[in-house]
Order: structure tokens, then sequence, then C-alpha cells
């Protein structure tokens, strides 16, 4: 998802996954298969209700996929990322390193 309106590469930087949590949530999730929620949580050191909050927004976006499971008849949550939540964060990474590089053209 980009902004548009103007030449200078950050504006098409996906504002979905610009937020500080949400690219944590991202880069954390796009090494793995599945990440299990309090893994997650606590990695990228957040509360369970900020963790879910921004998942909510990633999942409604299709970049997120979340699965509930019982294991030993205790539940659990896993994280995964989408095929087109893998390839926003691959663009995004792309339009950062296009500012970082000082290009002036995305």
């Amino acid at each position: 998802m980009t902004t548009g309106g103007g030449a200078h590469p950050r504006h098409d930087l996906d504002q979905l996954i610009h937020t500080p949590v949400r690219l944590s949530i991202m880069a954390a999730l796009v090494t793995a298969e599945k990440v299990e929620f309090r893994f997650l949580r606590d990695t990228i050191e957040v509360s369970d209700s900020l963790l879910s909050k921004h998942t909510l927004v990633l999942e409604e976006a299709g970049y997120v996929k979340v699965e509930k499971a019982f294991i030993s008849k205790k539940p659990g949550t896993w994280l995964s990322l989408t095929p087109a939540g893998r390839a926003a964060f691959q663009e995004y990474v792309t339009v950062l390193e296009k500012i970082m590089k000082g290009s002036p053209h995305a």
C-alpha cells in the first residue's frame, strides 16, 4: 500500500507497516514459518494487549494469519505472514533501501 503524492521514496512506505510495533512484528515474522504469540510478545517487548491490537490491524490488512489451537489442553496462538504480508514487507524494505541510498525516485 502506497500513499503516493511525491517523488521521494518515503511516499511509498506502507503506513500499515511503518509504525514501530507493526514493523517489529513483521520483521520478527518474516524469518519464521510461525511464531507463538507469547514468544513474539517477549521478543518485541510489548504487552499482550498492544500486540493483539497491532496484530489485528495486520490481520485485517491480509498481512498476518492468526491460528489458535490447543496443545496439551492449553490454548495457544500462532502468527505467520501471509504471502501478501511477505510481499508487502519486502517492498517496505526495498523502499527503505532507496531512502538510505538517497535515491530521488521510487
